[in-house]
């Protein structure tokens, strides 16, 4: 396991964990009627702290990207998922809430999960599947889960709405950074040619809208703590899944390293439910009213006069 690995994938973490926060800031003040549209990244784009925030997110993506390409996707994935630890000390910083109990539990069972799922796991690479049945088998399957997800969330009001679209922006998340690895390893083989060739740039270009879309109505939608915990604990199982499921990462299967492997993600999960959790994390509570009244207070306080 590369240091540089660790260190690009821990940076990556942390400039999407503060720009989770910094967007969520602002999607939660947009209009009721942008909810899952395109209208909702346009209407965004003239908030400066939205901006801000999906400058870190771009910034993350691209240190990600280098880490996938050094690394296989079952390394980095876990590490993405320490996102959560700097969101928390971003949104402390703005509650000043002490991390108490739960706080420190949920770093130490985040970092401890995820130290175990590497060590007893061992992710290493292979030879990347070449079947085209068995992609769009595990493809589908992410996919059509998050789409699911999405429908049972389509209305904003729904109670769990922030936690499934958080779910199935993860899912999409996780399949985008496989993808990703995909292309690195297509630009590394025959360069830029062998890579528009392939579908897999396009594929890119369409998740990541299509997810930036369901994240940002999932922060819509309610409290930060309602959908950040559920989007950073699928992001990591779905990018794992893939990398396992047609990238040709390789993992450990005897009994005793299966156990030490569950136990440790099992532990990620149950970290970053306590950290999404805590009091620090924002409310976020939703200020829907007339679409006239929310794209006024989007658009920031006019002075009078």
């Amino acid at each position: 396991m590369s240091l540089l690995v660790i260190l690009l994938s821990v940076g990556a973490a942390c400039c999407t964990g503060f720009g989770f926060v910094l967007q969520q800031d602002a999607a939660r003040r947009a209009p009721q009627s942008d909810f899952l549209s395109l209208r909702l990244l346009l209407d965004l784009m003239r908030v400066p702290s939205w901006l801000a925030g999906i400058g870190l997110m771009i910034c993350g993506m691209a240190l990600g990207a280098f880490a996938l390409g050094q690394g296989e996707v079952s390394v980095v994935e876990p590490l993405l998922a320490t996102n959560l630890l700097f969101a928390l000390t971003l949104s402390r910083f703005f509650t000043g809430q002490r991390l108490g109990r739960q706080g420190w539990g949920g770093l130490w069972l985040l970092a401890g999960g995820v130290t175990a799922f590497l060590l007893a796991g061992r992710p290493r690479g292979g030879e990347a599947v070449t079947e085209p049945l068995r992609h769009w088998l595990v493809i589908g399957a992410v996919v059509g889960l998050a789409l699911a997800l999405t429908a049972f969330a389509r209305h904003p009001r729904t109670p769990w709405a922030p936690t499934m679209l958080g779910l199935a922006g993860g899912l999409l998340y996780g399949l985008q950074d496989a993808l990703t690895r995909v292309c690195v390893l297509r630009l590394d083989a025959g360069g830029w040619g062998e890579l528009f060739t392939g579908w897999q740039p396009y594929a890119l270009v369409v998740l990541g809208v299509t997810s930036l879309v369901l994240v940002q109505s999932a922060f819509e939608a309610g409290p930060l703590r309602m959908s950040l915990p559920a989007l950073t604990a699928a992001q990591p199982l779905a990018g794992i899944v893939c990398g396992i499921g047609f990238l040709g990462d390789r993992v450990r299967t005897d009994t005793g390293a299966l156990a030490w492997q569950s136990a440790g993600l099992a532990a990620i999960v149950t970290g970053i439910v306590l950290l999404g959790l805590h009091p620090a994390m924002p409310e976020g509570k939703e200020r829907h009213g007339s679409t006239a009244a929310d794209r006024l207070m989007l658009d920031g306080p006019h002075e009078s006069g």
